[in-house]
């Protein structure tokens, strides 16, 4: 697609390959990632209407958790539903703009989750540490305002990569080793220097990843340290009990997310390809799979409201017959 000597059209569109080396699997493995994502949808969307519907979990603690599971369904259904039509239906094209979008909504929807992430860190802190003040600290105003400047933190660092994208010159290949549009992978198919995508993606995991993280781990010590000098042993259990699943959906989320980008940065060839973009694919389902069952677990309330709405279901039907 050349135009002059030393200008380049960007690519129609690109070729978005899967898995390479397990084509003849793709098959199989879109059975758990399907499996994961129907359970995604019917757990996130069961969660967020449970705490829409029960006045008994109109509380800060699940208005965040309402958040989480909603930017949890975004980000798993920017990239899923594609990856889906690359394993049974072998349809790979995805136009540059149209890659371009999905970059931008991964990698903004993983930010703001990183975000709530923070921010239930923090009520977790408050209830905690101040529960005398919990009610008048985290007011529904101030809920909402956090989860805005979260959403709007999250979409304007995101901004910049579509355009830094479009700016490189692809007079090479076409085909991204992916089942969607990362940005490192879409850059590494430049033929000019991507210096400073590089380093803009290094500042973007400082200003979020480091931040939430650092937040976290302060909000957690200062629980640690109100909880163990709790006199009651009881008090203690309950105080931990509180913080069980949050933590859970922290390693959930983290882990694969740190191996997803310090691979890409700087794994070169000793991590097989193939298991970087499986990786990278849990990153993105595991959370929101499995942060429905582990807060359905290991919250009393929920669970309970989730016995009760069965239980009314099923008392329901029976007046019915």
């Amino acid at each position: 697609m050349l135009v002059s000597n030393n200008s380049y059209m960007p690519p129609k569109y690109f070729i978005l390959n899967g898995i390479p080396g397990l084509e003849r699997v793709h098959v199989w493995i879109s059975l758990p990632f399907c499996t994961m994502y129907i359970i995604s949808l019917l757990g996130n969307l069961g969660l967020v209407y449970l705490i829409h519907h029960e006045e008994s979990l109109h509380h800060p603690m699940y208005f965040f958790l309402a958040m989480f599971s909603l930017v949890d369904l975004f980000t798993c259904t920017t990239t899923l539903p594609n990856a889906l039509c690359i394993f049974w239906f072998n349809l790979k094209e995805i136009n540059f703009n149209a890659c371009l979008v999905q970059m931008f909504f991964v990698h903004g929807f993983t930010g703001v989750e990183s975000g709530v992430l923070m921010l239930m860190a923090l009520d977790r802190y408050v209830a905690i540490c101040y529960p005398l003040r919990y009610a008048t600290i985290l007011t529904n105003p101030i809920i909402a305002k956090a989860g805005l400047v979260t959403f709007l933190r999250g979409a304007l660092l995101m901004i910049p990569f579509p355009f830094l994208v479009k700016r490189l010159p692809f007079c090479q290949s076409n085909i991204i080793s992916h089942t969607y549009c990362d940005h490192m992978s879409v850059v590494k198919l430049s033929c000019a220097s991507i210096k400073v995508n590089v380093i803009y993606g290094l500042v973007v995991a400082l200003l979020i990843g480091v931040f939430d993280i650092s937040c976290i781990s302060v909000s957690y010590t200062m629980i640690l340290r109100a909880v163990v000098s709790l006199s009651s042993a009881d008090a203690r259990q309950k105080a931990f009990s509180t913080c069980t699943a949050h933590i859970s959906a922290i390693i959930v989320t983290y882990v694969p997310a740190f191996f997803t980008f310090f691979t890409h940065r700087f794994g070169g060839h000793a991590i097989p390809s193939s298991l970087h973009i499986i990786v990278a694919n849990l990153y993105l389902l595991l959370p929101p799979a499995l942060n429905p069952i582990v807060y359905g677990v290991k919250t009393k309330q929920i669970r309970d409201n989730v016995i009760k709405f069965f239980q009314g279901e099923k008392g329901a039907s029976t007046q019915d017959k």
